[in-house]
């Protein structure tokens, strides 16, 4: 009879095999549970850093032969660990309700497996997947949301690869929509399944979200091709009517009138939109920079980039706004104090080159000014940043970087992006927020010169966007194939060499 018994259990085993991974996936409140660690060496950190790291409650008894320092520093910050350096005894078994076993002779571990199973305690055996009742997976974790990965014993490296993917992938920010859905969960009113079905509503966009952007993308298509089309007409009927040599001689003869450090005008455009695109910050202090080297006066500079750059942070803000990366309380933060400063920089620079100071004494300050920043990208590149919270003086911050900005020529990116991103807030919400305040910035300080200026440095202007748009399509294939401090590097180096060759120049 007893045989008859074991027959069909073997079967079902095999069968289990052919299906894959049958695990049944448990989430324990271990805090409520009582477990027993036996070992104390590396593999018992790892076990033990694993239950703590997901449940620090959990009341964990450790018994080794020897008990590495890790191990006691790990249980120092966690009361609810009890640690004995002894032998294991049967009577640690009492009141356990799982036992996890990482010791190094295999003899030992099996012994402490058998006394547990008459007990009939759940057991975990490391690097023992068929002695095993229950295993330890791979954790992926976002505030709330926490994903157990297995490979059902068979490659804890495979599961740990996977972990690393999906933490990679999975935004921080989801964290924040399960709260979201749980306060809306809290408020609807109705049955079971009236809630599930105004949730699942609710939710439908983040399944079809590649739907919509495949039907954006063709949209997009079909708008382009009409624009061509009607450039194509446009074009048509101008040459029809003005002979092409002579618009281009006209052309010619426009160019003669020119600037002469036109084409370096060109060329800042062109970098500053290469840096820009690639990095995502820098378009001020690299046009800046080679602005200053040209000959342009530092208020011409500086309101021909923030006129050049408003189009383009214009753009850029309401993209994030309109994505929901933009932290509206972060954002009022910011606007006004970033306002007020870039209008004082504006004022101020128009100011010490126009009435009193010539350009010749402002330069020089100015071209320091852009080193400092160059050496502060580097710095930015080689440093290990510490995450620091609880900054609080957003004013401040918003009013110097407004004002540098407008003083310098470039700037409001590496100081109040940089800053707020080391300050421990989320890249994403700074970024957002920073960019939609910087249109704000821009146009303030543009209208400051422009009302002070007029449009004398409308050349300027012209060249930085020409080079802009040239430079536009390079820029967005360089967009993140450089690694993040590779690019500093060379934009801290480009930054610094510009602002020396200004200031031997000058000396």
């Amino acid at each position: 009879m007893s045989t008859e018994q074991k027959i069909p259990v073997k079967q079902t085993t095999v069968a289990s095999a052919d299906q894959g991974n049958l695990l049944f996936p448990v989430f324990l409140k271990l805090e409520d549970l009582k477990v027993l660690l036996v070992g104390g060496g590396k593999v018992g950190l790892e076990k033990l850093s694993a239950l703590l790291g997901n449940s620090p409650a959990a009341p964990v008894t450790v018994v080794a032969k020897s008990i590495s320092d890790e191990v006691r520093k790990l249980a120092k910050h966690h009361p609810n660990v009890t640690l004995h350096e002894r032998a294991f005894q049967e009577t640690d078994l009492e009141n356990k309700d799982l036992v996890v076993i990482a010791v190094n002779e295999k003899e030992s571990s099996l012994a402490i497996r058998a006394a547990a199973k008459e007990k009939k305690i759940l057991v975990n055996v490391a690097d023992t997947p068929e002695q095993c009742d229950f295993y330890l997976s791979s954790i992926v974790q976002k505030g709330n949301l926490k994903i157990a990965i297995s490979t059902n014993g068979k490659s804890p490296t495979a599961a740990k690869r996977i972990k690393e993917v999906l933490n990679h992938a999975l935004p921080n920010e989801l964290d924040d929509m399960i709260n979201n859905l749980h306060a809306v969960r809290n408020k609807l009113n109705g049955n079971f399944e009236y809630k599930v079905k105004k949730l699942n509503e609710l939710t439908r966009i983040l399944v079809e979200k590649d739907n919509v952007e495949r039907e954006r993308r063709w949209r997009k298509i079909a708008t382009y091709s009409l624009i061509a089309f009607g450039l194509m007409l446009i074009g048509h009927f101008i040459f029809s009517y003005l002979p092409f040599q002579r618009i281009a001689d006209d052309t010619v003869r426009w160019y003669q009138h020119l600037d002469k450090n036109f084409h370096w005008m060109l060329l800042a455009g062109f970098l500053a939109q290469l840096v820009d695109g690639a990095l995502g910050m820098g378009y001020g202090v690299t046009s800046a920079t080679i602005l200053l080297s040209a000959g342009v006066s530092p208020a011409a500079m500086s309101g021909s980039i923030h006129t050049a750059e408003m189009f383009a942070s214009g753009a850029s803000g309401y993209s994030h706004y309109k994505f929901g990366n933009v932290n509206k309380k972060l954002f009022k933060a910011l606007v006004i104090p970033g306002v007020l400063g870039a209008v004082l920089g504006a004022y101020l620079l128009y100011k010490l080159t126009n009435i009193g100071l010539n350009a010749d004494y402002v330069r020089p300050v100015v071209a320091c000014y852009t080193m400092l920043l160059g050496l502060r990208i580097l710095w930015n590149a080689f440093k290990n940043e510490k995450i620091k919270k609880k900054f609080k003086h957003y004013g401040w911050l918003a009013g110097i970087g407004g004002f540098l900005d407008s003083f310098g020529g470039g700037g409001w990116g590496p100081i109040v992006t940089t800053t707020l991103i080391t300050k421990g807030r989320s890249p994403r919400f700074v970024i957002g927020s920073v960019s939609l305040t910087e249109f704000f910035v821009t146009l303030a300080s543009a209208f400051t010169f422009f009302t002070l200026m007029g449009l004398e440095h409308w050349q300027v202007i012209v060249a930085l966007v020409i080079g802009g748009l040239l430079a536009a399509p390079l820029a967005a294939k360089l967009a993140g194939r450089l690694p993040r401090k590779t690019s500093l590097i060379l934009l801290g180096l480009l930054v610094i060499f510009w602002s020396l060759r200004i200031i031997v120049k000058i000396f």
